[in-house]
């Protein structure tokens, strides 16, 4: 992670593979490495950064192991194993940086809300609340450029206006989501 205890790009794809599996139950390792290359190629588009995490070295950790089989080589059937729940459970609670950073954050906010379900009712309630509190960071972040460049030529505050009724509706979405869950 780094320091701000936020996903890097390999701890990403270890949430998808962890959160895929605990969903499925189990997958064929081939079913499981097409889907999360299906998931993440659609929402960063390809990516090495994304791509390099090898189902074989999550085997290795202990956080995945293979039912039948071994692996890759023989199309082994794959599970979560109890140290890669509680991987799965520790990446999920963790930060996410500004919205405007990268398309990672895309990507691990997406993942969060695909697996928020596999959580506690508290866990959710506290990932819906940091989301939350990270659109509530850029609003305030968008509404004080739009106050600076206010009154200037251009489209700048047209732009800006958009952002802003855009991050609204995210926060309402969530708002929204916490009273359901």
């Amino acid at each position: 992670m780094y320091r701000d205890n936020s996903l890097m790009p390999k701890e990403a794809v270890r949430l998808a593979v962890l959160g895929t599996l605990s969903q499925a139950g189990s997958l064929r390792y081939a079913d499981l490495a097409g889907a999360i290359r299906h998931f993440t190629s659609r929402i960063v588009g390809p990516s090495l950064d994304m791509m390099g995490t090898s189902l074989e070295l999550l085997r290795y950790d202990g956080l995945i192991e293979a039912l039948d089989g071994t692996g890759m080589e023989d199309n082994a059937v794959l599970t979560v194993t109890p140290a890669g729940k509680k991987e799965f459970e520790t990446l999920m609670r963790s930060n996410i940086r500004a919205p405007s950073s990268d398309d990672l954050n895309k990507l691990i906010i997406t993942l969060k809300l695909r697996f928020l379900h596999l959580l506690d009712h508290q866990d959710r309630q506290d990932q819906i609340d940091l989301l939350a509190d990270l659109y509530e960071t850029e609003l305030a972040r968008l509404q004080d450029l739009r106050r600076h460049h206010e009154g200037e030529s251009g489209h700048l505050t047209e732009w800006l206006d958009h952002d802003i009724a855009q991050v609204e509706a995210r926060l309402r979405w969530f708002q929204d989501l916490y009273q359901r869950t």
